[in-house]
């Protein structure tokens, strides 16, 4: 009996040894498997510290510790191998993979404010404001360029304009914007001072325009100018062409309204061509005009062939349209319309100057 009681620990025992003996190769095989760090070829950090645990796979507690100081927001860097290598070593991380790597490299990473955005929300903070336009109008000149802004990531909000100065004596603008952070952190400040011009549109002469000269479409190139410059008084490009100058201009000066006026179709001293019409009625004959003038405009003019002086109306180049003038009614006595019988009524006839007049029928 007591011979099979220790056959039966003398079992237990060699049992329960070879199984604490599986156990422990098993721990260190799991041991030597999460023991094996490995290297990255590239690294992405969004704060300004490079961690142990950004560089290798597998640090476990060690992942947290801070070995490098990040490259600046937006930019990337270059460590050595060897470097790393050592600094891991000094923080009892060894037996890393390095995956035959020379170096890694370390960006980090950030939100990039590009300048026309910067310069578009502060046109917007002006728009309208003491005597400004709509924002597109505005040109912006800053003291000191913008470029393109950096932030850590964390700065996710909008760009909301706080301060916002203009003085329309100089044109001076002083205008702080702010970026909200997602952690609750305090905002980041961005501040920019300059100078902003409200623009328009100008039609440009593109050469030397002497008096009474009539303007061509090459004759423009459209730019954009200060309005102060221009004024409220600039002609569009579309309504100058085919206009007359009223006065000598010069190249590169914005053309204004009160400089252009309708081309002369007829000349003092020209040889026209006068028309006469009404109903039944169409007569042409040759003239002279006394005076210039455009379209629309009336002119005294004289029948070469009645020698009579006239008025008409400009039609077109060299063409002079006469109006009709309709005979007054003759005047009578109320007593002797009373008692005598009714009469027609009187016929109009045109008065023109022709040496054949119009037949009244």
């Amino acid at each position: 009996m007591i011979v099979r009681t220790l056959l039966l620990a003398t079992a237990l025992i060699a049992a329960s040894g070879a199984a604490a003996i599986a156990q422990t190769q098993d721990t260190f095989a799991n041991r030597n498997a999460i023991a094996a760090p490995v290297l990255r070829a590239e690294v992405q950090v969004s704060g300004d510290l490079v961690r142990i645990g950004d560089v290798i796979d597998n640090a476990g507690s060690a992942g947290q510790i801070a070995i490098y100081r990040a490259p600046d927001l937006g930019a990337t860097g270059a460590l050595p191998v060897a470097q790393v290598l050592n600094t891991l070593r000094a923080h009892h991380v060894i037996g890393v993979d390095t995956g035959g790597l020379k170096e890694i490299r370390v960006t980090r990473l950030a939100r990039a404010l590009d300048g026309k955005d910067i310069e578009l929300q502060i046109a917007r903070a002006l728009e309208r404001r003491n005597g400004l336009g709509e924002a597109a109008n505005l040109t912006l000149t800053f003291d000191r360029d913008p470029g393109d802004v950096r932030l850590d990531l964390g700065f996710s909000g909008a760009l909301q304009p706080t301060t916002v100065r203009y003085d329309n004596r100089n044109g001076r603008f002083d205008i702080t914007l702010e970026i909200a952070n997602d952690s609750g952190a305090a905002a980041a400040k961005l501040r920019f001072t300059g100078t902003a011009i409200e623009t328009v549109e100008a039609a440009l002469l593109t050469r030397n325009v002497e008096r009474n000269e009539i303007l061509k479409l090459s004759d423009f190139v459209i730019e954009r100018r200060p309005k102060a410059e221009i004024g409220a008084d600039a002609a569009a490009r579309d309504r100058a062409v085919g206009m007359q100058a009223r006065r000598q201009l010069r190249a590169g000066q914005a053309v204004k309204t009160a400089d252009l006026v309708k081309p002369d179709l007829v000349q003092r001293d020209q040889s026209v061509t006068l028309t006469y019409e009404a109903p039944g009625i169409y007569l042409t004959m040759r003239g002279k005009a006394l005076e210039n003038g455009a379209e629309g405009d009336v002119v005294t003019v004289m029948n070469l062939q009645s020698k009579r002086t006239l008025s008409g109306t400009v039609t077109g180049r060299g063409q002079i349209s006469i109006t009709p003038v309709m005979s007054r009614p003759p005047q009578t006595n109320d007593t002797t319309s009373s008692l005598s019988a009714p009469q027609p009524a009187p016929v109009a006839v045109a008065t023109v100057s022709s040496p054949v007049a119009p037949k009244t029928e």
